[in-house]
């Protein structure tokens, strides 16, 4: 099985340890374990004082009873035998992939996204399109164009919302036209919906793949709206035929995750509401921020981000993405991610869900580095 280099994550990889002020995060400023366990009130110390008699087994497969209820009420219509706890949302992409794709299906994803969600299929021998989102539709699918890349073996349809790396936000009538466009030709639609409620407008009507549609399939994880990638906690929501074909499998893969990572995410999901509203504040705080930002900086653009916790900006100056980031890392510590990485040769990625500390620090980094580029040119 062939696989392209994962150009993001290779480029974290390599670069994150060195960095001094990261704006190339994609989740909102991490949780300590003591602001997780207290966020409600509750005493740090009495809570793991109940979990010494805990036996470190494999625990449950599935998930824990107690965290498969709480992901269900997340969703209007999920039933708790229809999650599937996995190590991440990525884990979990990985798995529906594994799972329902064979070599000569067609598979259309958007682009640009997370890398993982057209390679995999590609690696599986299916017929991959990509559905490219421009900047000139906000970073929206045209469904034109969606319609046109349907096949008579189009077995999926995969979408991230809201998007990484634009921002951008399909509410309810697009997720409609996509799914009345799916079942013309039965394809399921996988949806990454790791960035679900980090909404910039609370009033946003976005509803999950899997409320919306009978072969809707719907990934997440406590990483990036609940702040605790640490935990690599995440599930899978779809149908129950889904469900059984997963986890067949996955029985060769993924015996079961940490009994203790349950535990936590636990916690963190009774606790739903509060930590949601901890990560839209930074994030609303820090949006306002960002755009003023780039209002005054005139090397750079962006089409402004609606939800997630990433923004593209496109840049004037004639230098490579992944150039500018490397020298920009060097000489100032501030970390971008390079829109070479996502097919966007002049953009840099930016995470500006750090703590609004670390990203005005950045931004003034940015500014002062740009100028000094300016000079020697």
């Amino acid at each position: 099985m062939k696989m392209k280099a994962f150009l993001v994550e290779e480029w974290m990889n390599a670069h994150e340890k060195n960095a001094t002020i990261n704006m190339a995060e994609t989740c909102v400023d991490s949780l300590t374990l003591k602001e997780l366990i207290t966020i409600d009130g509750t005493n740090p110390d009495e809570f793991f004082r109940s979990l010494y008699p805990l036996k470190l087994t494999y625990g449950h497969i599935e998930g824990s009873p107690e965290f498969r209820q709480l992901v269900a009420n997340l969703y209007e219509t999920i039933e708790p035998h229809q999650v599937l706890v996995m190590n991440g949302a990525s884990g979990a992409n990985f798995l529906v992939y594994y799972s329902l794709i064979e070599p000569g299906d067609h598979v259309i994803a958007v682009h640009p996204t997370y890398q993982q969600l057209y390679e995999v299929p590609r690696s599986f021998g299916a017929t991959v399109d990509l559905l490219e989102l421009r900047p000139e539709h906000h970073f929206l699918p045209d469904l034109d164009e969606l319609k046109s890349l349907i096949r008579p073996n189009t077995k999926m349809i995969c979408i991230n919302n809201p998007n990484n790396p634009t921002g951008a936000l399909m509410e309810r009538d697009i997720l409609e036209q996509i799914v009345e466009i799916a079942r013309s030709c039965g394809a399921y639609v996988l949806c990454d919906e790791v960035y679900q409620d980090l909404l910039q407008d609370a009033e946003a009507d976005v509803p999950s793949i899997a409320d919306l549609y009978e072969k809707g399939i719907s990934t997440s994880s406590v990483s990036k709206v609940l702040s605790l990638a640490g935990l690599r906690f995440g599930w899978i929501a779809a149908p129950q035929d889904v469900i059984a074909e997963c986890m067949k499998h996955r029985d060769y893969t993924t015996i079961s995750c940490g009994m203790l990572d349950d535990v936590l995410a636990v916690h963190a999901l009774k606790n739903y509401d509060k930590i949601v509203s901890r990560s839209r504040k930074i994030l609303r705080d820090n949006l306002a921020l960002l755009d003023e930002w780039v209002k005054h900086e005139q090397s750079f653009s962006y089409v402004k981000p609606r939800a997630g916790t990433t923004a593209m900006l496109k840049y004037d100056f004639p230098v490579p993405s992944v150039t500018f980031c490397t020298d920009l890392l060097a000489h100032t510590g501030a970390f971008l991610t390079p829109g070479a990485c996502f097919d966007m040769e002049g953009h840099v990625r930016i995470g500006y869900a750090c703590s609004t500390d670390v990203l005005q620090a950045g931004l003034e980094q940015v500014s002062q580095y740009v100028r000094k580029m300016k000079l020697y040119r």
